[in-house]
This record gives structure tokens, C-alpha cells and sequence, in this order.
């Protein structure tokens, strides 16, 4: 009688999805470190921009964990937070760029992550792929 094992269900934290949770975590702690000090020592000098960093890195952190576990809960958890970091990475990347007066100090998302190498612009849109991805074969 041949040996059967049981099907295992692929996560997001498998194969490139692996890397793609390191880069979360290390964008979750590089932005949230400064958001943090730089709300902690210059407050007065650019709020908004701050704030921004500071809520990028909660942004990163939340999508690091979505996609390190496991489930259709986490899964949920992930698309949410990589959606809303689209967003942000495009509404504030144009703000900063048609308004720079409102920004006199970068954020991640300034200039669509351009300090940033623009990885906080393409990142969002692996997670997103790779999120699909997984959920399609899943599915199949």
C-alpha cells in the first residue's frame, strides 16, 4: 500500500513569501523607530510628516504579521494592510509632491518612497500579487 500525506495548504509565509516578511519587518521597525524620534525630539517642525512615518510603520508591522501567519483571518489581515499602505504610498507620494509645502520633512511615502529607494511604492504591489497568489492556489 503506498504511502499518502496529507496535502499541506501553502501560507504567505512560504517560498518568496518569506522574504517578503523580512522586508515588512525591517520597513516596520526602520519607520516606526524614526516616525517615533522624530515625534519624540521635532514635533513642531513637521507633525504631518512625522505622524505619517510613524503610522507607515504600524502600516508595515501589521502586514509583517498578516503575512507571517498562517489563515484566512491573517490572510484578511494582510490584503487589508498592504491595501491601505497603496494607498497611502500613493495619496502621500502625490501630496508631497504637489504640496511639498505641507510636507518640509520626508516620510516613507513621500515622493512614492523615493528616500526610500521607492521600495515602499513597489512592496504593497508584491504583497498584494503574492497574497493572490497564494489564495488562488489554495483554492485550486
Amino acid at each position: 500500500m503506498p504511502e499518502t500525506t496529507a496535502p499541506t495548504a501553502r501560507t504567505l509565509r512560504t517560498g518568496p513569501g518569506r522574504l517578503l516578511v523580512a522586508v515588512y519587518g525591517v520597513f516596520a521597525l526602520a519607520a516606526t523607530a524614526r516616525g517615533g524620534f522624530q515625534l519624540a525630539t521635532k514635533f513642531g517642525e513637521a507633525p504631518l510628516a512625522y505622524a505619517l512615518s510613524l503610522f507607515a510603520g504600524v502600516v508595515y508591522l501589521v502586514a509583517a504579521v498578516g503575512l507571517a501567519r498562517a489563515g484566512r483571518i491573517s490572510r484578511v489581515v494582510a490584503l487589508v494592510s498592504c491595501s491601505v499602505e497603496v494607498v497611502g504610498v500613493l495619496v502621500v507620494g502625490a501630496a508631497s509632491v504637489l504640496m511639498p509645502e505641507v510636507f518640509p520633512d520626508d516620510t516613507v511615502w513621500s515622493h512614492f518612497g523615493g528616500g526610500y529607494l521607492f521600495i515602499p511604492l513597489v512592496l504593497p504591489v508584491v504583497g498584494l500579487w503574492w497574497i493572490m497568489r497564494v489564495h488562488r492556489v489554495d483554492r485550486d
